[in-house]
């Protein structure tokens, strides 16, 4: 076969080549392989161009083998000869002693300077666009002549081709793989009327599309909503915004730096999540209003029912005193909200809203008193507390109005059951137990409301005694 069939079955072979896969790294193996078999060439070299680093990577060899192939010789164009033709946008061939022209590069793990003779032909996309070089070597002298140049410029076009092609390719492969990580979280945020659950899908999935060995989604806060994975090398934070205004970041960390494919990716996801996140919100925001009215709906059907009950109690009524024990309920009830509102909790915490209680009737009765108080941290439904705070109000105030100048306040778990417990030194209960409008409102709650006991004893002082199950 004479030069010019083996020519041109090189170029239906490259174009074949190019056609037949879309896989990048296949495609240059092949044509590595073919043109140094049909130029007779000792080696081939194939560099691409690294568009974010402005640098010739060496992507396939054939004839000669890169040692440490993670540590990939890389030049600028204009650094070494096939530099030099990929800058200039034209072929060089230096027929021998290539290496020691004054632009050859040397690099320790390619073994270039075994060669005597280099032709290097940049490779153009549509004749103008830099995508890479490639060249070929010999071992003897060697003039390349212009058939072969003009041969290694067409392939270097075909080449070309390939590439875009395999861009293409990449790029549509990423937008499915982004699409397809903002349909996952879509449907989770959609599918989850928990802001916890949305946001824990949100991470996850950041994960997967990233390869990331660590994510985790930040409020405006500082804290972290939800955190996943370990904390590596590399990171990248995105910030999450709604309506002009940031919201939080999502954070990503793996071993490798990422892409600014990567990043816009990850802007893409915080977009979902900012959205995810206010909905969250919204939906808490709405339940939470929901439930404040119907708190405070039912509160001000209790204040309203006490204030019947001191009406109907026309025996011997001081209208001071009952509108100052009338205020002490609704004051008892309000320490309900403030302790719901500062905790942000469902539960109340009885030993802080009962030394607030114990703090504001003190401070009411003007008189010195001395009230101690040995109160453990016991956890009670909102709505019980309130319950349990009327109570309090109640026999706190009985006892620094009929009792001694000490009072002890002591609450307690034990068992399953709260035990709350109001002692005084004072001359104590004479006779059958007291009857009134606040004792039978505190026998009222503590029966109906806490499903508990009241003891009231007499004797060295009067001791109140309240134990419910919690």
């Amino acid at each position: 076969m004479d030069a010019r069939e083996r020519h041109l079955k090189l170029l239906t072979d490259t174009i074949e080549a190019v056609n037949s896969t879309l896989d990048l790294e296949q495609v240059l193996s092949q044509v590595a392989t073919k043109v140094a078999d049909a130029l007779h060439a000792d080696a081939c070299f194939v560099y691409l161009y690294d568009g974010r680093t402005a640098e010739l990577v060496l992507r396939a060899t054939h004839g000669t083998r890169v040692e440490q192939m993670t540590q990939r010789p890389r030049m600028r164009p204009g650094e070494g000869i096939t530099g030099s033709a990929a800058e200039n946008r034209a072929p060089v061939m230096i027929a021998s002693q290539a290496n020691l022209d004054p632009r050859f590069k040397n690099f320790p793990n390619l073994p270039e300077d075994e060669y005597e003779s280099i032709l290097a032909v940049p490779i153009l996309a549509r004749g103008e666009r830099l995508e890479g070089a490639l060249n070929i070597r010999t071992r003897e002298s060697h003039e390349f002549g212009e058939d072969e140049i003009e041969l290694l410029l067409a392939i270097a076009a075909q080449v070309a081709q390939s590439i875009e092609h395999a861009k293409l390719y990449e790029e549509a492969q990423r937008r499915v793989h982004e699409l397809e990580a903002l349909a996952r979280i879509s449907e989770a945020v959609s599918e989850s009327l928990y802001l916890e659950e949305s946001l824990e899908a949100i991470v996850k999935t950041t994960m997967d599309a990233l390869d990331a060995t660590g994510a985790a989604l930040v409020l405006e806060d500082g804290r972290i909503a939800w955190p996943e994975g370990r904390s590596d090398a590399h990171a990248i934070r995105q910030p999450l915004r709604w309506r002009g205004r940031q919201i939080g970041e999502l954070v990503a960390d793996r071993a490798t730096p990422f892409t600014q494919h990567d990043r816009e990716l990850l802007a893409s996801i915080a977009q979902q999540a900012a959205v995810a996140l206010e909905h969250g919100r919204a939906v808490m925001r709405g339940v939470l209003a929901q439930e404040i009215h119907h708190r405070v709906k039912n509160n001000l059907q209790t204040v309203a029912s006490l204030l019947r009950l001191q009406a109907r109690d026309t025996e011997n009524v001081d209208p001071r005193k009952a509108l100052e024990d009338s205020v002490n309920r609704i004051l008892a009830i309000a320490a309900v909200h403030e302790v719901l509102t500062e905790q942000r909790e469902d539960d109340v915490d009885l030993a802080e809203l009962i030394d607030r209680l114990r703090r504001m009737l003190v401070q009411g009765v003007g008189a010195a008193r001395d009230v101690t108080a040995e109160l453990e941290p016991v956890l009670l439904a909102g709505q019980r507390a309130t319950a349990l705070a009327l109570v309090f109000s109640e026999l706190l105030g009985n006892a620094l109005e009929h009792g001694g100048s000490h009072v002890r306040v002591t609450l307690r778990a034990e068992e399953g059951n709260a035990l709350l417990e109001i002692a005084d030194d004072g001359a104590g209960i004479p006779g059958e137990p007291p009857k009134g409008t606040g004792l039978s409102i505190v026998r009222a709650l503590v029966r109906d409301e806490l499903g508990g006991t009241l003891d009231l004893r007499g004797g060295d002082g009067t001791r109140a005694q309240v134990r419910f199950p919690l």
